[in-house]
């Protein structure tokens, strides 16, 4: 049988124009572009555990220092929980004058992330790559999502009734916003802001980012 013979048959057949190769899925470039801190909701989408457990399932995947694994992850839906969560956030601290979230668009679901050990320089390397993992995964699944560093430990840790520390929260729902992202020079500010209904996050070059010789 000649090598071409199949090339041929389907030539006969289909003529001499190849199909065209669909790609699926998304670039790293094209996740990491997306992948934007969202702070402002669609109340009618309603985020179901099976959801959160997808995201949190990416973690079983991922990097950990010293391969020790001690990060946890407490799930939060729609309920008197994900009110209890949102009266102990701050959201959009760059733009106080906002009062980010408007009234109507809080997110109703997060992960919060916690630590089986005092935290440390290894839990934290863990810390970042989880946390970077679950944002493009929440991207993937075309939700929305932003990590939240301002809040009441506390009184999540109570109202939550949980048993290890919590170091960082995600909120994850449909987002309603519109992003953009624009470069800057080293001199620059780096504040997000908005304008027009699109909110700007300005970025380095990758030239910036790299030591010269």
């Amino acid at each position: 049988m000649a090598d071409n013979y199949l090339e041929k048959r389907y030539e006969a057949t289909l003529g001499s124009q190849k199909p065209k190769i669909k790609r699926i899925g998304h670039t790293m470039d094209e996740l990491l572009r997306r992948t934007r801190s969202c702070r402002g909701y669609n109340k009618d989408y309603v985020v179901k555990r099976s959801e959160l457990e997808r995201i949190v399932g990416a973690c079983t995947k991922i990097g950990s220092a010293k391969n020790q694994q001690v990060l946890r992850y407490r799930l939060v839906t729609k309920g008197p929980e994900a009110d209890l969560v949102n009266a102990n956030i701050k959201l959009g601290g760059m733009l106080p004058e906002l009062h980010l979230p408007y009234a109507g668009t809080e997110p109703e679901a997060f992960i919060v992330v916690c630590s089986t050990v005092a935290a440390n320089s290894y839990t934290y390397v863990d810390l970042g790559i989880a946390l970077q993992t679950i944002m493009l995964k929440i991207t993937e699944m075309g939700l929305n999502g932003i990590v939240i560093g301002a809040f009441n430990k506390n009184e999540i840790t109570r109202g939550l009734n949980l048993t290890l520390e919590p170091l960082m929260l995600v909120a994850v729902g449909k987002g309603i916003e519109k992003f953009e992202l624009t470069t800057i020079n080293p001199d620059d500010s780096r504040a997000y802001y908005r304008k027009d209904g699109i909110h700007y996050v300005p970025k380095l070059g990758t030239n910036d980012l790299i030591i010269n010789d």
